[in-house]
C-alpha cells in the first residue's frame, strides 16, 4: 500500500506541474493572458506539487508520507476553491485588481521576482475564456478536484507497518 501511495503522490506532484506549464504554454504561446486569481492558482498547483513530492520522498515513513498527503489535499482543496472564486464571483467583476489574489501575490512580491510566471495582466472578466466551451476556471477546478482525491487517497490508503508482538491467546470460555 505504501507504494501505490507514493506513486499516487508522484502523480500528484506531476500533475500539478503540467497544470502549471499548461497554463504558461496557453499565456506565452498562445497569448492567453492571466488575471490575478489565475495565477494565484499557479502558485497554489506548486503547493500542491511540493507537498506531493516531500511525501513521495519520505515515503520510509508512513507517518511523514500521510502528513504530506493530508498537506497536499488540503492546499488543493484550496485550489477548488481559488478555482471557484474565480468562476462565480471574480469572473463577475471588471477587475479583480486588489483582491486577496492579488494582494498575497503582491506581498510575496512573486509578480517582481518571476514576472514570466506570476505577472497578471488582465481582469478576471478577460482571462476566464472557455477552452474547449468550459471557462478556463472550471477547468482548473476539476484539476484541482482530482488532486484533492489523489492526494486525500494517498493519505488514507498508508497503512502503518503492523507491530511484530505475538498476539495472546484466546481464553476459552
Amino acid at each position: 500500500m505504501r507504494d501505490r501511495s507514493r506513486a499516487l503522490l508522484l502523480g500528484c506532484a506531476l500533475f500539478a506541474l503540467a497544470a502549471v506549464a499548461a497554463a504558461l504554454v496557453l499565456q506565452h504561446v498562445f497569448d492567453m493572458r492571466p488575471c490575478a486569481w489565475c495565477t494565484f492558482q499557479r502558485l497554489v498547483y506548486l503547493v500542491v506539487a511540493a507537498f506531493a513530492f516531500a511525501g513521495w520522498a519520505a515515503g520510509a515513513s508512513v507517518a511523514a508520507l500521510r502528513a504530506f498527503a493530508a498537506l497536499a489535499a488540503v492546499a488543493a482543496i484550496g485550489g477548488v476553491w481559488a478555482a471557484l472564486h474565480q468562476q462565480l464571483v471574480a469572473a463577475q467583476a471588471q477587475s479583480c485588481a486588489f483582491t486577496f489574489a492579488d494582494r498575497a501575490l503582491m506581498q510575496l512580491r512573486l509578480d517582481e521576482t518571476v514576472p514570466w510566471l506570476f505577472m497578471a495582466d488582465a481582469s478576471c472578466s478577460e482571462a476566464n475564456v472557455p477552452l474547449l466551451g468550459i471557462p478556463f476556471a472550471l477547468w482548473s477546478a476539476g484539476a484541482f478536484v482530482l488532486l484533492t482525491a489523489g492526494a486525500s487517497f494517498a493519505a488514507m490508503s498508508t497503512k502503518a507497518p503492523r507491530s511484530r508482538r505475538p498476539s495472546l491467546p484466546e481464553v476459552p470460555s
